[in-house]
C-alpha cells in the first residue's frame, strides 16, 4: 500500500497588475474591475504555496527534495515575476488578464514542466491575505 504524503514550499513575490478587457469600453472595465483597472496599475504582495504530492523515496524518504523544489520555484517563478509589472513584463500576460486565477494556471504550468509527473502538484496563490486562488481546484 502506497503511503502518499504531501510536502509544500511557500513563497513569496510582489507584482503590478492591471486588470482589463482591451475589448470593452473604459466605462465597462472600471465597472467590472474598479480600483484593479487603474491605467496606472497596482500592486499585491503574493503569497505562493505549492503542494506537491507523492509517495516518499525508498533511499531518501522525499516525496521531493524541498532544496530542488524551492530552486525550482525562484528561478522559474519568482526571478520571472517578482517586482515586474505583468501585464508588461511577462509575455504569458501580453494577451491574458492578469487575475489570480489565470496567474495561478501559469504558475502552475510553468512549475508543471520541471517537477517529475509521477508527483501531483497543487499551486495556492494568495493574491490578498483572504483572497486566493488554486489550481487544480
Amino acid at each position: 500500500m502506497e503511503n502518499k504524503v504531501s510536502v509544500y514550499r511557500r513563497e513569496h513575490f510582489n507584482a503590478a497588475h492591471r486588470l482589463n478587457n482591451p475589448t470593452w469600453d473604459e466605462a465597462k472595465n472600471e465597472k467590472v474591475f474598479g480600483k484593479c483597472n487603474n491605467p496606472s496599475y497596482h500592486g499585491h504582495n503574493y503569497e505562493m504555496e505549492v503542494k506537491v504530492t507523492g509517495t516518499p523515496a525508498a533511499d531518501t524518504g522525499f516525496v521531493i527534495d524541498l532544496k530542488l523544489l524551492s530552486d525550482i520555484i525562484n528561478e522559474s517563478v519568482i526571478e520571472k515575476f517578482d517586482h515586474k509589472n505583468l501585464n508588461l513584463d511577462v509575455k504569458e500576460f501580453s494577451n491574458l488578464n492578469p487575475t489570480a486565477e489565470n496567474i495561478v494556471v501559469v504558475i502552475y504550468k510553468i512549475l508543471r514542466e520541471k517537477i517529475d509527473k509521477s508527483l501531483d502538484l497543487q499551486v495556492r496563490l494568495y493574491e490578498t491575505p483572504r483572497n486566493y486562488a488554486e489550481y487544480p481546484a
